[in-house]
């Protein structure tokens, strides 16, 4: 009897592993892009750019001379 319940009772869901997986997936894919992110970044300056370059002791260009 106890057998013939079994058999009308609804099976049990499972759960899915899909969702979990797709989300530590796409978890792992913006961390990768982050640190590519941070690989290819420019690095910052903070400090201040010395006020003694050779920039400032040549002569402006004059575009009518050839050079």
């Amino acid at each position: 009897m106890a057998y013939a319940r079994g058999l009308l009772k609804s099976p049990m869901r499972q759960e899915q592993v899909w969702p979990a997986l797709a989300a530590a997936a796409f978890a792992a894919l913006c961390a990768l892009a982050f640190v590519v992110a941070m690989v290819l970044a420019p690095p910052v300056i903070t400090e201040r750019l010395p006020k003694d370059t050779l920039a400032n002791d040549a002569s402006p260009v004059d575009p009518a001379k050839p050079l």
